[in-house]
C-alpha cells in the first residue's frame, strides 16, 4: 500500500532514490521494481534488517533486476552520511511529523538532492489527524509518536525554505481515516476489539485484493477523507551556484 504515487516522479534504470524513514520498505520495493538504485534508510535497525532481507529475496526471485542496486543504512535523518547532491529523488513519507527538528531534516534532505530533483513527502492530513489527536492522547503521546499537525500551507512553507518549489500534491488513503478514528475512539490499544478487527479485516481484503468497487470508493472519498497529504517538490538551484 503505497502512500507516494510514483507514476508522478520520473523514475527510470540508475536514478538513485532516497527513502528516508523506510520504514517496512514499502516505497523502496516499489522503486526498486521501476529499476531505481535505491538507498533505504531508518533509525530503526530492526526496520533496516527486515528491509534489506527482503530486497535480497526479491533480487532472488527474480523480482528486481540484477542491474540495480540497493543498499539499507542505519542512520539518522538530521545527520545523513551522503554527500552533497546524491540523489534524483527523496521519499520522506510519514516522516516530519516524528521529528522535533523538522527544519534541519529537511535541510539535510535538501542537501542531499540535486537541483532540479524531486523531494516526496507525505504527513498526516490536519484535519483527520486533529480527530485522533481530539479522541485519544495515547494515540500522540508515546515514544517516537507524533509531535506536530501540518496544515497544508505550513508544510509547503517548511519545505520551501530548504530549496524546494513545490509542484503537485494530492491526498491518500480516504478508507484508513475512520479505521483510526474507531482505534482512537475504542483506545489505540484495543486492536482485538471486534469492531477494530473487523475494519482491519476489511482494509487487508481491500489491499490484497483490489476490487473495483473499493477502488472506486477510495478516490471519491480521497479528497474529504485522504489520511496522508502527498506533496511533490522539485529542488531548486542553490544561489550563485550552477547545475
Amino acid at each position: 500500500m503505497l502512500t507516494v504515487d510514483f507514476d508522478r516522479v520520473r523514475i527510470e534504470r540508475g536514478t538513485m532514490l532516497l527513502d528516508v524513514g523506510c520504514g517496512g520498505g514499502r516505497h523502496a520495493y516499489a522503486a526498486v521494481r521501476r529499476g531505481a538504485d535505491v538507498v533505504a534508510l531508518d533509525a530503526d535497525s530492526g526496520e533496516c534488517t527486515t528491509v534489506l532481507g527482503t530486497l535480497a529475496a526479491m533480487r532472488g526471485a527474480g523480482e528486481i533486476s540484477c542491474q540495480t542496486v540497493s543498499e539499507v543504512v542505519c542512520g539518522d535523518a538530521s545527520r545523513l552520511p551522503f554527500a552533497d547532491r546524491s540523489f534524483d529523488v527523496v521519499v520522506a513519507s510519514e516522516v516530519l511529523e516524528h521529528v522535533r527538528d523538522d527544519a534541519g531534516v529537511l535541510a539535510e534532505l535538501a542537501r542531499v538532492l540535486r537541483p532540479g530533483g524531486t523531494f516526496v513527502v507525505t504527513v498526516p492530513r490536519w484535519w483527520p489527524e486533529t480527530v485522533n489527536w481530539l479522541l485519544s492522547r495515547e494515540y500522540h503521546e508515546v515514544e517516537g509518536g507524533h509531535v506536530r499537525i501540518y496544515r497544508r500551507r505550513q508544510l509547503c512553507q517548511r519545505v520551501e525554505k530548504a530549496g524546494m518549489t513545490s509542484r503537485e500534491r494530492h491526498y491518500a488513503h480516504a478508507l484508513h481515516t475512520p479505521y483510526w478514528w474507531l482505534r482512537c475512539l475504542v483506545g489505540v490499544s484495543r486492536e482485538d476489539h471486534p469492531l477494530v478487527s473487523a475494519y482491519h479485516r476489511f482494509l487487508v481484503w481491500d489491499i490484497v485484493r483490489a476490487p473495483r468497487v473499493t477502488r472506486w470508493l477510495e478516490r471519491l472519498l480521497r479528497p474529504l477523507l485522504g489520511k496522508s497529504l502527498v506533496v511533490y517538490f522539485e529542488r531548486s538551484e542553490p544561489p550563485g551556484r550552477s547545475a
